[in-house]
């Protein structure tokens, strides 16, 4: 039977916004996603950082990256992917657990490439702070599960 929640940092990552599990990581979608198809893929040990993962969840994680990654991309008509990690809270780590964000990317989705970095920062941003901020709002549940459901379909 599959968890009720998954940890992630200090916060419960409900399974029905979990899409894909292996023994060692999950892949759930964001709850403040920067573009369409932007899904976080984690270890279920909780690691604060890169240096802290065994070469077997590093291993995993790239595999489940590459693997999700090419199933978003053609999903969402994407003509590349960005991979990203923010290791530590001044490289831009909000939640302290290893995560790979990964962004199925189309022509034209930023005037400039490097703008996604800000728009990832800004959407990550702790819930304490996310809530000064009244344009942005957290996903539902409902919503977060049926993109999860329609992942469900195609990562294998």
């Amino acid at each position: 039977m599959a968890a009720e929640y998954y940890d992630f940092g200090p916060y419960k990552i409900h399974h029905s916004s979990v899409f894909y599990t292996t023994d060692l990581s999950f892949a759930f979608v964001n709850l403040r996603p920067a573009m369409p198809g932007h899904v976080l893929i984690c270890p279920k040990r909780e690691a604060k950082r890169v240096a802290d993962l065994t070469a077997d969840e590093i291993t995993e994680l790239w595999i489940i990256a590459q693997k999700v990654g090419k199933q978003l991309e053609s999903y969402h008509k994407a003509s590349s992917l960005r991979f990203g990690i923010q290791d530590g809270p001044q490289a831009g780590q909000t939640v302290p657990h290893v995560h790979i964000h990964v962004i199925p990317c189309r022509n034209a989705d930023y005037a400039k490439n490097d703008d996604n970095y800000d728009e990832i920062n800004e959407k990550e941003e702790l819930k304490q702070n996310f809530a000064l901020d009244k344009e942005r709002k957290d996903r539902s549940l409902e919503e977060m599960a049926q993109e999860a459901d329609e992942y469900r379909k195609f990562v294998f």
